[in-house]
């Protein structure tokens, strides 16, 4: 049974840090590419990030960019996404998101709010 369990969110001001943790189980997590996605209040869901299998190919939504960083444990099947500089329109439920064929599966989301 895949499970993707995520830690690492909370309140933070404006400017400031976070690092987002999924630990994944269930399926053998290095040879699937993985991604975040957000969901804000009252909005659809929005894909943030993604990273290769490798963790050699790294993509970001423009907004993100030059901020935020995915990044991947093969060996401790865990991703990461350190946000940095952060803006009150980051607020959101982060959720890791494993894609196969014809199938997602999602972490349990993790709420990050940017406020002073």
């Amino acid at each position: 049974e895949v499970q993707l369990v995520e830690s690492g969110g909370g309140l933070v001001q404006p400017g400031g840090s976070l690092r987002l943790s999924c630990a994944a189980s269930g399926f053998t997590f290095g040879t699937y590419d993985m991604s975040w996605v957000r969901q804000a209040p009252g909005k659809g869901p929005e894909w943030v990030s993604h990273i290769s299998r490798s963790g050699l190919s790294t993509y970001y939504k423009d907004s993100v960019k030059g901020r935020f960083t995915i990044s991947r444990d093969n060996t401790r099947n865990t991703l990461y996404l350190q946000m940095n500089s952060l803006k009150p329109e980051d607020t959101a439920v982060y959720y890791c998101r494993l894609r196969t064929d014809g199938t997602d599966y999602w972490g349990q989301g993790n709420q990050v709010t940017v406020s002073s």
